[in-house]
């Protein structure tokens, strides 16, 4: 009974053992850097580090856009002051006078009677 038991107890083992070995097998697969779980780590950490330079550049970007939009708009602020004085001081002018209609509309290059062809 000893005997049957020791065996078992090697058999055992040698299964633990063998298990261990291909578990060992996976986990170094697994934390690979070039295939397993490792190399998707490393090129997500180099796309974000990525990710963060291209978007500092865009802030830099957008911060110098807004400070030459509130340049502009500074411009059109004043120019649009300039343009309301001005339709102002056209309120001040007297109202025009109506002309008169012109007699002949018409133009007339010889009128009748006067400088005929020689």
């Amino acid at each position: 009974m000893s005997l049957i038991s020791d065996i078992l107890l090697m058999a055992g083992a040698l299964g633990a053992g063998f298990y261990c070995y291909v578990l060992s097998r996976r986990l170094r697969r697994f934390t690979d850097l070039e295939k397993g779980v490792g190399g998707a780590v490393a090129v997500l950490s180099a796309q974000v580090d990525d990710l963060t330079r291209t978007l500092n550049k865009a802030q830099g970007s957008a911060k110098t856009s807004v400070s030459s939009l509130n340049e502009v708009n500074a411009r059109a602020e004043a120019a649009a002051g300039r343009l309301e004085l001005l339709v102002a001081s056209l309120h001040d002018l007297p109202e025009p006078t109506p002309q008169k209609a012109p007699v002949n509309p018409f133009f007339v290059r010889h009128p009748e009677g006067q400088g005929t062809h020689p």
